[in-house]
């Protein structure tokens, strides 16, 4: 039997090649973003190319009520979701104080609100069937504290934390759930949160490899999949508890203050 993947901000970057993986092994997807028309083009390219059924949402996540309107949409369509891929998020660059809260307000609403709304819809239909699979999109961000970013990285701190707690509740059910954690990665992410100007967008791993990683990790029940990073850098994240946290935090603010 095809498993079926909701995969949320699917019309590009990570979740894009998530859903592309998805296909070309077999499985249906219910693929949800704000932009009917990508999601369209996409639907038609998987079910050509790998004879696959490609459900559309177009749905904006940071309206509260929208998490719930997706999952009663996809129970009407009578489709049954094996693997919840949460991937859709966004960033920010600038001060805290000197942004404008409604952006931040958003931010904090799709990727924490939306996530955790999604994931508690699906878990009790997992849970009572006894398989389910979990792969929440973190980021290495999650780490570690970020200023100029200040707000996107506590939301992925929230991710990685979340998903990790969830996980050892949900032991010998059955469900899995598998926090990935990239690095910086190439897709619209840069250009949209002005980090493409920046040291850290200096060197970027391809969305491709990035979905690859999360998707087997997710299989495997893993707990973590730290991938979209250097040999030096994975070094450095595993020093950071052990580095004062002034350094750290003056260290991330370097790599992400636009260049001159």
């Amino acid at each position: 039997m095809n498993k079926t993947a909701l995969i949320t901000g699917a019309s590009t970057g990570i979740g894009r090649e998530l859903a592309k993986i998805h296909a070309q092994r077999g499985g249906n997807l219910v693929i949800v973003a704000r932009s009917t028309d990508k999601l369209n083009r996409l639907k038609e390219e998987l079910e050509a190319e790998y004879n696959v059924s490609v459900y559309v949402i177009s749905k904006d996540l940071i309206k509260l009520e929208s998490s719930k309107e997706v999952y009663d949409e996809v129970k009407s369509a009578g489709i049954e979701i094996d693997y919840l891929i949460n991937n859709a998020g966004f960033g920010g660059l600038g001060k805290f104080h000197e942004r404008k809260f409604e952006e931040d307000l958003a931010m904090i609403s799709l990727n924490i609100v939306a996530l955790a709304a999604l994931t508690h819809l699906y878990l009790p239909d997992f849970v009572k069937r006894g398989s389910g699979r979990v792969l929440n999109v973190s980021s290495t961000a999650s780490l570690m504290a970020g200023p100029l970013q200040a707000v996107y990285f506590a939301t992925k701190a929230f991710v990685t934390s979340f998903s990790n707690a969830i996980s050892e509740e949900l032991s010998g059910t059955g469900v899995t759930v598998t926090s990935l954690m990239p690095g910086a990665t190439k897709t619209d992410f840069g250009k949209v949160s002005g980090l493409d100007k920046t040291p850290l967008f200096d060197n970027l791993f391809s969305a491709y490899g990035v979905a690859k990683d999360g998707y087997e990790g997710m299989l495997a029940g893993e707990l973590d999949v730290i991938t979209g990073v250097s040999a030096m850098q994975k070094i450095m994240f595993k020093a950071v508890p052990f580095v004062p946290k002034s350094i750290v935090l003056k260290q991330t603010r370097k790599l992400q203050e636009t260049k001159k």
